[in-house]
């Protein structure tokens, strides 16, 4: 079933498109049946569940973190990770920061931009991204484009709201011409073909490929 799943998304998915496969919650025996099937970024959002499933994964997978990162779980998810997607804060901005240049790493961040209507949602304002990307940044730490989740409703015409703002955004920063400022990851299950539409590079699918969450 995960081999059929990811076969028909990739159908679909233009080539300049990559699929992450959100696998929260799933156990590594599903998250092996999609690697049999060729996929190879996978995307956790507990600090825990990530760090013990990196030592069960083959060696070639590359990680991605999708969830709210506290500054105190830094050292379970910055070794792994080729991205973290979820910089939500300029706190954990500076937290990362300081990991970085203390282990001597660069870490590749997606900023965050609080997108849909929740209250509950993390995430900077335009404002707040367009200081950040146009400041002199942070040690350590390289902005590689914009991450948004859009307002959870069944109305795909305020999804389409959502991502053609941050698509707004995404085109007016790489406008500045900052250095390997190439991703905007918006569209999960239920919505990525809407935000294939408007600019997207990377999507993050779960449930379309691993079926409902088993814990």
């Amino acid at each position: 079933m995960i081999r059929d799943n990811l076969s028909n998304i990739l159908k679909e998915l233009p080539s300049g498109v990559q699929l992450v496969a959100v696998s929260k919650f799933h156990p590594v025996e599903r998250l092996m049946e999609a690697y049999e099937a060729g996929q190879r970024i996978f995307a956790e959002s507990r600090p825990q569940e990530l760090a013990a499933k990196v030592g069960e994964m083959p060696a070639d997978v590359q990680w991605h973190f999708i969830g709210h990162l506290q500054t105190n779980k830094l050292k379970l998810v910055l070794p792994y990770v080729a991205l973290v997607q979820s910089v939500d804060s300029l706190h954990l901005l500076e937290a990362i920061s300081a990991w970085a240049v203390a282990n001597e790493r660069v870490i590749d961040v997606l900023l965050e931009l609080h997108l849909g209507a929740e209250e509950t949602k993390q995430g900077f304002s335009e404002d707040e991204i367009m200081a950040l990307v146009s400041g002199e940044g942070a040690e350590g730490i390289r902005f590689r484009g914009l991450m948004g989740m859009a307002t959870n409703t069944d109305d795909m015409r305020v999804v389409e709201q959502d991502f053609t703002r941050i698509e707004a955004l995404y085109r007016r920063i790489q406008a500045l011409g900052l250095s390997g400022f190439d991703t905007l990851s918006i569209g999960m299950s239920g919505d990525w073909p809407v935000a294939v539409k408007h600019g997207a590079t990377m999507v993050r699918i779960g449930t379309d490929i691993f079926g409902p969450r088993e814990y």
